[in-house]
């Protein structure tokens, strides 16, 4: 689950996707052997539009494979984004654009989140799929955050 700090940079700097914070998991399925099965809240900002925050729970495989980090996460994920402050589109935006990205397995599947621009109802849209290389997966979330006015809280 956790990245290494030279390989999420190199991720960042590469991609321009966003930086998450490990928020805590909590156990789901009791394991006689390794870690339980849990499922974890990662907080992250939109890298490229100011202003939205998304948290992300995902399951996570636990057991003796999870211990050491080569068994593969289901894809089950949930995502809630929300307006955190004044919202800044940039001039450009991108009809889709990456914004989160992290491995679920040892090698090739990986999960995302796409922002989308309903410009017609001025509304942020943010979709979490699951990919592979070779086949995605029909599981998905989807939050929506309209484009408005930021008054101080």
């Amino acid at each position: 689950m956790k990245r290494t700090v030279i390989g999420s940079a190199l991720m960042l700097m590469v991609t321009g996707f966003a930086w998450a914070d490990d928020l805590g998991c909590t156990s789901t399925t009791f394991r006689i052997l390794g870690a339980n099965d849990k499922v974890c809240v990662q907080a992250f900002d939109d890298p490229g539009v100011p202003g939205v925050s998304c948290h992300i729970s995902q399951a996570r495989t636990g057991g003796v494979k999870g211990s050491l980090g080569v068994a593969e996460d289901p894809s089950r994920f949930a995502i809630a984004c929300r307006q955190t402050g004044p919202i800044t589109l940039p001039e450009k935006l991108p009809k889709e654009e990456n914004v989160f990205s992290e491995s679920t397995s040892l090698l090739f599947k990986n999960t995302k989140v796409i922002r989308m621009f309903d410009a017609k109802r001025n509304t942020l849209i943010y979709i979490a799929i699951s990919r592979r290389v070779i086949e995605g997966s029909p599981m998905n979330s989807i939050s929506t955050v309209p484009v408005q006015p930021w008054t101080s809280r």
